[in-house]
């Protein structure tokens, strides 16, 4: 079953998954994990573009990515141990150039297309990028890095397609790279971690291989996906939740994927239909528009195929989640889907630390409220915060967890990593959670100083250092306000300097011509003085109890 067992080690409680562990193939780099059946999957659907319905084949995709790893190693002389930004919406070249780093042994560092040239060039910077993979629209926002284009219309660009037909006949083509698959790092997503500014997160070709095989492999996964399942992927690949748990998984299980570039509810609604999908991971916000579309709007469609609606990277409440139970059935004509948001990861997890059993071969009950329970392959424990010691059952404390799916450390921050992984190889989450009587793990509070803006990572200490360097604002604290339709919104707290009238308007426009959207404060509250330790560290549970009072 999908329970855990407590083990004493030194004095300490380690919970462990009782399904039994598996035998993950973690001596193979990441492309040739998510291709090790190529040989009958070859003529199988991957990749469907959703806006064309041009469908690439596994062979397809296998070809490509060789292709592109050949150009972009013999015309832009990426090698093994570079770096690579992807700086691209949802897309099939995405999938195919995120491969092509792979077989070279470089890192794609992934970035939102969205976020402002300053932002853009701070990632590329700390990653060591020397070559961007982007979209002719959002040229303009890059500067110092060769620049491939997807499409035409960007002068002084190399040609992504260019770059395919530049290879010779990709079937005949050597690996390009050695690759050591303990060390080496395949991807570079970017996180501020327990706190502070964001870090580049290292995760190896070891780490996602074993985090992939932790939720998708075995007699009975957690995430039992299959090779007639179709996928929609309307998820930001640019982020962790959609890289691992839609493109890699699924191509992993030899799934089809249909890539939507952006969200539009009668949009998916009629992909649902046209491609017969049988799984819809969400998010909070999509999962909010569903809920407010109207039911004809939702009547009109055989959404009959969906088997599965997974939802994750924010909590979805339990009046939301009632909403869409109450809508969706009807609209698959009877065929009830599974439903849950309940799992838990963080990036620097790789991602994933615990997934409940309702999506398996053998799908267990659903508790509200709970996250599943650990991988296998893993350990987990939880501790006091204070002391370090390890706690039993329905305690509170400090989520740790090890394996070798956790990170590799932050990019040339050493600092940083050993306060995030201990000397035992433990990496310490800054969630407070507790796992009860029924072995299910239940997160209850954060360490961390985050907002989670719609599944989006914003670090507090980003938006105060723009803040204080407004020569009209003394201090700052930003802290998050909850919000039913994102979960939380970036909100701050302000110190005017002296003489000094500087408006709430005025602020909110300062920051968002810094930030790409989804870091913009929402609401600004001008107070005397911000609450501060006499560390000087603010007392953020002090502001963030004067929200709960407004």
């Amino acid at each position: 079953m999908g329970s855990l067992t407590a083990e004493p080690r030194a004095a300490e409680t380690v919970f462990r998954s009782t399904l039994p562990d598996i035998t993950i193939p973690d001596h193979l780099p990441l492309h040739d994990y998510v291709f090790e059946h190529l040989s009958r999957r070859r003529d199988l659907p991957c990749l469907i573009d959703g806006a064309t319905g041009e469908t690439l084949t596994y062979g397809d995709v296998d070809r490509l990515s060789r292709r592109l790893a050949a150009g972009l190693r013999a015309s832009l002389g990426v090698r093994a141990g570079g770096t690579v930004m992807l700086l691209l919406p949802n897309c099939v070249e995405f999938a195919v150039a995120f491969l092509a780093c792979s077989r070279l042994g470089a890192a794609a560092t992934t970035a939102n297309p969205l976020h402002t040239p300053p932002e853009i060039a701070k990632q590329a910077a700390a990653s060591g990028a020397t070559v961007v993979i982007t979209e002719p629209a959002f040229v303009p926002k890059v500067h110092g890095l060769a620049v491939v284009a997807t499409g035409a219309g960007a002068e002084g660009c190399v040609s992504f397609s260019d770059l395919l037909l530049s290879a010779s006949d990709a079937a005949d083509l050597p690996e390009p790279a050695i690759i050591d698959v303990a060390s080496d790092v395949v991807a570079l997503p970017y996180s501020s971690g327990t706190t502070g500014l964001p870090k580049g997160v290292m995760l190896t070709h070891r780490g996602l291989v074993t985090s992939v095989a932790q939720v998708v492999d075995g007699e009975n996964p957690n995430l039992h996906l299959r090779e007639d399942d179709v996928v929609l992927c309307v998820l930001p690949m640019f982020h962790v939740y959609s890289l691992h748990s839609i493109l890699l998984c699924g191509l992993r299980a030899g799934a089809a994927l249909v890539v939507m570039k952006r969200f539009d509810t009668c949009r998916m609604l009629e992909l649902v239909e046209r491609h017969r999908i049988t799984v819809l991971p969400l998010v909070l916000p999509i999962a909010v528009e569903i809920a407010k579309a109207d039911d004809e709007i939702i009547g009109r469609h055989d959404l009959s195929s969906v088997r599965m609606v997974v939802s994750g990277a924010a909590p979805m409440g339990k009046e939301l989640q009632d909403i869409l139970r109450a809508k969706l059935p009807r609209a698959v004509l009877g065929q009830p889907a599974i439903w849950s948001e309940q799992g838990y990861g963080m990036t620097e997890a790789g991602p994933v630390l615990s997934m409940c059993m309702a999506f398996a071969k053998e799908p267990l009950p659903v508790k509200s409220g709970a996250c599943g329970t650990v991988v296998r392959n893993a350990e987990l424990k939880i501790i006091d915060p204070e002391t370090g010691v390890s706690l039993p059952r329905n305690q509170p404390g400090e989520i740790c967890i090890r394996g070798n799916q956790i990170m590799k450390g932050y990019l040339n921050n050493p600092e940083a990593t050993a306060a995030t992984i201990d000397a035992e190889g433990w990496l310490h989450t800054g969630d407070v959670g507790y796992v009860d009587d029924d072995d299910e793990i239940f997160i209850v509070d954060r360490l961390k100083e985050l907002i989670k803006y719609k599944g989006f990572q914003v670090a507090p200490a980003e938006l105060e250092a723009m803040l204080i360097a407004h020569p009209d604002i003394a201090d700052a604290a930003a802290v998050p306000m909850k919000d039913d339709t994102s979960g939380e919104i970036p909100v701050a707290f302000v110190v005017r300097s002296d003489g000094c009238e500087i408006t709430e308007d005025e602020i909110k426009q300062y920051v968002a011509k810094q930030v790409v959207y989804y870091k913009r404060l929402h609401k600004i509250f001008f107070v005397e003085t911000i609450p501060k330790a006499p560390s000087g560290k603010i007392l953020r549970k002090d502001l963030r109890a004067k929200l709960a009072a407004c």
